[in-house]
């Protein structure tokens, strides 16, 4: 199951999820851990460590709240009359609840749509969901 064809958004699992946590961990400043989750999921069952929150409804709804995310959190160059330059964009780790949940999806489709490079942009489907049922550090 492949949920963003044609695009190249890898979707990865646990251990490539520890492995991206660590590096944060290590001060690496080219990835970001996306919890793209409404707020009253982190205060219900905690986030990732090292991950910030971006409310995948307010980013799919707000150009002006996506674009300021897109250049104060993801590395992205905001030029004149909106244009993006993804030149110097973070790796993105994004997550929701679980497989079940579509906010990482449409968080995602979003970036996609306003240009962001697949290659950039990693899917951790299990989310939450497993990452809670395999006993992981969650940060409430």
């Amino acid at each position: 199951m492949h949920p963003f064809k044609p695009h190249a958004v890898e979707t990865i699992a646990e251990l490539e999820m520890i492995s991206y946590v660590s590096q944060l961990s290590n001060k690496k400043k080219d990835i970001v851990i996306v919890d793209a989750r409404k707020p009253i999921w982190i205060v219900l069952s905690g986030s990732l460590p090292g991950s910030i929150n971006v409310p995948f409804h307010h980013f799919k709804k707000d150009k002006k709240f996506a674009l300021e995310t897109m250049e104060n959190e993801f590395g992205v160059i905001l030029k004149p009359n909106n244009v993006l330059d993804f030149s110097q964009a973070k790796t993105l780790v994004v997550y929701c609840n679980g497989n079940w949940c579509r906010m990482s999806p449409e968080f995602i489709w979003k970036l996609l749509d306003y240009g962001y490079p697949a290659e950039k942009i990693k899917y951790y489907r299990g989310g939450m969901q497993a990452w809670q049922l395999l006993g992981l550090t969650v940060v409430k």
